[in-house]
């Protein structure tokens, strides 16, 4: 077995202590967040999930999947799950926009793991990129059409919806984006922080509010949302617009 880059032995060392907490094992996936430019400022590519589909249908997501053997064994280590997770950004980008991405372009950018009790059990990696000059061709299949919007126009949608266009990965990247005005400010400011890991637990309030919770939050720990203190949460209540709540204002800058 050959030994995993630095970043990816980080990376296994990880997986095995979530592995250890989670109900199931994690499964690896990865996830493009394609950046271009408009004359607005940044705008980012989000695809709509065939609504027939029995999971995540209707949804709008960026382009991404699991990892599968193919990535693997077109990584330079095919023992490297993170190097595989990269492979994985780039198929899954031309699968599913026909999109052909330099996978040396792609930006760590965040990792997310659902609830421990969540069914798959998706480990997966948010690579930024600067999208390349193609159109986008969806497959009509699993993917039923894209828009390129700017981060903020798209959270104005997911609101005036009611909350039905994203998840909180998706809802939580876009907002980290809101402000760039160049492709380039956006990559660099993600190339100057680490990634960051969301382990996301679930809690309601005794008022009945349902929130997102990651580790920073003062109720993370014990899946108390009442407890006062720091916070780093997605409000996430029905019929009342989403928030995130992070204290420290430790987001992309």
């Amino acid at each position: 077995m050959n030994r995993p880059s630095r970043r990816g032995a980080h990376y296994e060392r990880w997986l095995a202590d979530y592995a250890r907490r989670a109900v199931r094992p994690p499964v690896p996936a990865a996830t493009t967040v394609l950046l271009r430019q408009a004359p607005g400022g940044v705008q980012t590519l989000l695809l709509r999930r065939n609504p027939e589909l029995p999971v995540m249908g209707g949804v709008w997501v960026f382009p991404g999947g699991r990892v599968d053997p193919q990535d693997r064994a077109a990584a330079d280590n095919p023992d490297d799950r993170y190097e595989a997770a990269r492979r994985t950004a780039v198929r899954e980008t031309s699968e599913e926009a026909g999109l052909r991405v330099d996978p040396r372009s792609l930006v760590r950018f965040s990792h997310w793991t659902p609830p421990p009790d969540f069914d798959p059990q998706l480990a997966t990696w948010f690579f930024l990129a600067p999208a390349p000059p193609e159109f986008v061709q969806v497959d009509g299949r699993e993917i039923a059409e894209h828009l390129w919007l700017s981060p903020a126009e798209a959270i104005r949608r997911h609101t005036e919806e009611g909350g039905t266009w994203f998840l909180p990965p998706t809802f939580v990247t876009l907002h980290e984006l809101q402000g760039f005005a160049a492709v380039g400010d956006a990559l660099a400011a993600a190339q100057r922080r680490e990634p960051v890991f969301y382990d996301t637990r679930l809690a309601t309030t005794r008022a009945g509010e349902e929130v997102a919770l990651w580790e920073g939050d003062a109720g993370y720990e014990s899946a108390d949302a009442d407890l006062g203190g720091p916070r780093h949460r997605l409000w996430t209540t029905e019929g009342l617009p989403w928030r995130l709540e992070r204290s420290g204002g430790s987001g992309l800058t």
